[in-house]
């Protein structure tokens, strides 16, 4: 009788953990992005919107939005027994974009969420990523009743750099949030190589 481990047994796989953004305008999806692939229960700081905040809230477009994050959401999905994300949703509103610096430390990459309705409100998150040499995707969350438009079409009016990915997505199903969070992994993996290289050459 042996005591020992079998050839069959595995060591336990630790996995890598990797920190990804979800940023983007107010009323975009972040929230329910986070919450619908989250495989823990996930932390939500949300607050009811008050009369108070109608003036630097601009609810247009989503007129039914009664709440809103004022630090951040987390998630966490496991994408391979030695993968890990750990998702952090930044609050939207321009008040709160002080903490952006805080939540971006040690992050791999983002997604930029966006809607056609408002697509100007993803413009600051771009600039934001763009200027730290943080690599990201455009996730464009289609909203039921918000117009179709051509990837290509949405990659000109945000004037996005030819390597960066732009999808279509639906920040509600769980399988489409998965898709786009793939993609940023594949898109940090590779423009860190690229960097790499160029630091080497």
């Amino acid at each position: 009788m042996s005591f020992g481990r079998s050839e069959h047994d595995k060591p336990p796989v630790e996995p890598v953990t990797l920190k990804i953004l979800v940023a983007g305008g107010f009323g975009v999806g972040k929230t329910t992005l986070v919450g619908a692939v989250s495989e823990i229960r996930p932390l939500r700081t949300e607050e009811l919107l008050t009369e108070a905040g109608r003036p630097v809230d601009d609810t247009s477009g989503v007129e039914g939005k009664h709440t809103t994050t004022v630090a951040m959401d987390f998630g966490r999905i496991t994408l391979r027994e030695d993968l890990v994300l750990y998702l952090f949703g930044t609050p939207g509103q321009e008040r709160f974009w002080f903490m952006w610096d805080e939540l971006s430390e040690g992050a791999l990459g983002a997604v930029v969420l966006a809607d056609t309705r408002r697509l100007e409100d993803c413009f600051a998150a771009i600039d934001y990523f763009e200027r730290r040499s943080i690599p990201f995707l455009v996730g464009v969350n289609c909203f039921e009743g918000a117009g179709r438009y051509p990837a290509q079409d949405i990659r000109q009016a945000l004037d996005l750099d030819d390597d960066v990915p732009l999808v279509l997505c639906d920040a509600r199903d769980r399988r489409s949030v998965k898709e786009v969070l793939i993609g940023v992994v594949q898109h940090a993996m590779a423009y860190g190589a690229g960097h790499r290289r160029t630091v080497t050459t």
